[in-house]
């Protein structure tokens, strides 16, 4: 028995040798940083010094290893390098094990961060096990469906902490994309730009999961559970939903249209949040396909939330033909219409829901709401009240349960 332990022991210590001998390298021009993404290997470094970097960079086939992820990151952490440019600001065709950290993307017409499994090979290969932290991705655009971040073919990936404002599309659309935690990130619309989503979800994507951030002002539907995406885009074929096994927890929403939008989707949990003024309505059931090999739009969950809106905002969520609301769950919500409590229509009667909760809310720093009451329900409620979900490590599988809903 010793044999097979010896060989194990000296594989690893193969990989850990690669890793410790990987260089650190230290970059200051856009010739030197090209240079060094040539250069990488599993467990290399390469820090960015702070300055303006204009053009874009095209990543195909770069690989890391969980033991020894290949890390691209600003120098200063105060001081992100900055890069402009006219097309997309990075590319990522089928790569894995990297961490993107402390940089700045803006300005870019296309797409600020685009990655993607390089379905122009006829074969798809996913990017997998990417980490995306502390990124800023602004001023993208300004119309047409540019976005700050869009993935397409990617499985196991964390996009924390990262900033994203001023798209034409989506701030994060994911198509097609698979074991995902989007955590922490703030999302904020701004004037002149088109912003027809925050984040959207679709074209087959599922288990995907997005807490603890801050949406303001994020479009026409702040996240988007689903979408209408061409038959041919959907990875990794077709069946029978835009998206599934989706979970919005923890979050803030703060103006724009409409907030919650589940379109032709299924089993999706949205919870623990806060819904502050939206424009239009809180959220939409639709279908947006008449194809036959798609089921209606249906088990939708909404559940202890706190939902704050404005006389002007005629119907609470929006019922389109083809769906099946009669499936969706909602539970224990606390509902407030110009300051006080109210019981909304809804698609199906609610059960435990609040419609007399006494708060008062006032905004805090950076136009962020601010709940105080001393009603005891208020604990159950809205993202103070949510347990993140933790992830065994950054380069470690993502391992999100499927929604197990309840019966209605």
């Amino acid at each position: 028995m010793r044999f097979p332990a010896l060989i194990l022991f000296l594989v690893l210590f193969a990989g850990l040798g690669e890793a410790l001998g990987a260089p650190t390298l230290s970059v200051s021009t856009f010739a030197e940083l090209k240079a060094a993404l040539r250069e990488a290997r599993p467990g290399t470094v390469i820090e960015i010094a702070p300055g303006v970097y204009r053009g874009g960079l095209y990543l195909q086939e770069m690989h890391g290893t969980a033991e020894a992820p290949i890390v691209i990151r600003g120098a200063d952490p105060e001081n992100p390098p900055v890069f402009e440019g006219t097309g997309e600001g990075l590319k990522l065709s089928s790569c894995s094990y990297i961490h993107l950290s402390r940089l700045v993307f803006q300005g870019y017409l296309k797409n600020g961060i685009n990655i993607d499994d390089d379905g122009r090979k006829g074969e798809r290969s996913p990017s997998h096990h990417l980490v995306l932290e502390h990124l800023i991705v602004r001023d993208i655009g300004p119309t047409g469906n540019h976005d700050a971040l869009k993935m397409s073919g990617v499985n196991h990936f964390v996009v924390r902490d990262c900033h994203f404002e001023g798209w034409g599309g989506s701030a994060i659309d994911l198509v097609g994309c698979r074991h995902g935690l989007i955590e922490g990130c703030r999302i904020i619309g701004r004037e002149g730009y088109r912003t027809a989503n925050g984040i959207q979800i679709k074209g087959g994507s599922r288990f995907i999961l997005v807490q603890n951030s801050l949406l303001r002002d994020a479009g026409r539907r702040a996240v988007h559970i689903g979408g209408q995406t061409g038959v041919a885009f959907f990875r990794p074929e077709v069946e029978g939903f835009e998206a599934r096994d989706v979970g919005i927890a923890g979050n803030t929403f703060v103006g724009g249209d409409a907030h919650i939008a589940w379109i032709t989707a299924q089993e999706s949990h949205v919870h623990h949040n806060l819904f502050y003024l939206p424009a239009k309505s809180v959220g939409r059931i639709a279908q947006e396909t008449e194809d036959p090999r798609f089921a209606p739009s249906q088990k939708g969950w909404f559940e202890n939330n706190l939902v704050v809106t404005g006389e002007e905002v005629p119907t609470w969520f929006h019922v389109g033909p083809g769906t099946a609301p009669d499936t969706f769950v909602f539970r224990g919500n606390a509902w407030i219409r110009a300051g006080v409590g109210i019981k909304p229509v809804l698609p199906v009667a609610e059960t435990q829901g609040i419609y007399d909760l006494a708060v008062t809310i006032e905004m805090g720093e950076e136009a962020l709401p601010l709940v105080r009451g001393t009603d005891e329900r208020l604990r159950g409620l809205g993202p103070w009240s949510y347990t993140p979900w933790q992830s065994p490590g950054d380069f470690s599988d993502i391992t999100l349960p499927p929604v197990v809903f309840p019966q209605p």
